[in-house]
């Protein structure tokens, strides 16, 4: 396999901002390469041009996903950034109170940590309050590996100890460092291929919307017709959520800050 091109690149480039409204830089050749290499030799090509005809040749939707999945897959954990299921959880006392179903949607949810997680503070919180998440991703190996919701033992580093005890199961024999998430969160949590780059699929209205750590892979216009398209998810006067890298300035101004990235649709 001969090293992939400046040319070759481009057309990756352009493969998934197409596909999935990601911009990829020019210094993620080496990952393009090693992500999508293996893929040349399972179907005996010798260059990435070719593996690039065969992508676009309309004859191998399947592939076209695998690439994609490859492309986009990014490691994430347990509570990752902490403060905003602080936050969650200081919002759920007054749902407690309405008896409403509570929805969110983590909205990136990648293999499935940050939707478990959500999961947790909701049942927690709301005992006798019904409740869902939705976790999509546009990943389907991702959102695959979030329905089994078994995980190295490593990733729980951030479950605080009462949510381990309660949520999560320990492996043994074959699956010793390995921790299974309790049937009983599983049954509450749905996932589903959306791709954000689109017009949505009908997913219904959310009281809480998470969209963390992807719009740093999105440009300035990408991004205004992604949120703009979850805003239209969001019931009035919830919340929407971005990374503690990322920001709503410049992209929308229907929705007000109240807090280091996390907005308020107004009532």
């Amino acid at each position: 396999m001969r090293p992939i091109s400046n040319a070759e690149l481009a057309r990756f480039q352009q493969f998934i901002f197409d596909s999935a409204g990601i911009t990829l830089s020019a210094s993620k050749k080496e990952l393009v390469m090693g992500r999508l290499g293996k893929r040349l030799g399972a179907h005996q090509l010798e260059n990435f041009s070719d593996y690039l005809q065969l992508l676009s040749s309309g004859k191998h939707p399947q592939e076209v996903q695998m690439a994609v999945d490859l492309l986009t897959t990014n490691e994430t954990y347990f509570f990752r950034e902490m403060k905003h299921f602080d936050f969650l959880r200081s919002k759920l006392v007054e749902a407690r109170s309405l008896g409403q179903n509570y929805r969110v949607w983590s909205a990136a949810s990648s293999s499935g940590e940050e939707a478990y997680s959500i999961a947790m503070v909701l049942s927690d919180m709301l005992s006798r309050t019904p409740w869902e998440v939705l976790g999509s991703d546009i990943s389907t190996k991702v959102l695959a590996g979030a329905e089994r919701a078994l995980y190295p033992m490593e990733r729980a580093r951030h479950i605080p100890a009462p949510y381990l005890r309660r949520f999560c199961l320990k492996g043994d024999g074959a699956y010793a460092g390995k921790l299974l998430i309790a049937r009983e969160l599983r049954s509450q949590v749905r996932f589903r291929q959306v791709n954000l780059n689109e017009a949505l699929p009908s997913v219904g209205q959310f009281d809480f919307i998470f969209l963390r750590n992807v719009m740093i892979y999105f440009n300035d216009e990408t991004k205004r017709q992604v949120v703009a398209r979850l805003i239209g998810a969001l019931k009035p006067g919830a919340y929407f959520c971005v990374g503690h890298s990322e920001s709503l300035n410049g992209i929308t101004q229907e929705l007000q800050a109240v807090g280091p990235s996390i907005y308020r649709k107004p009532l």
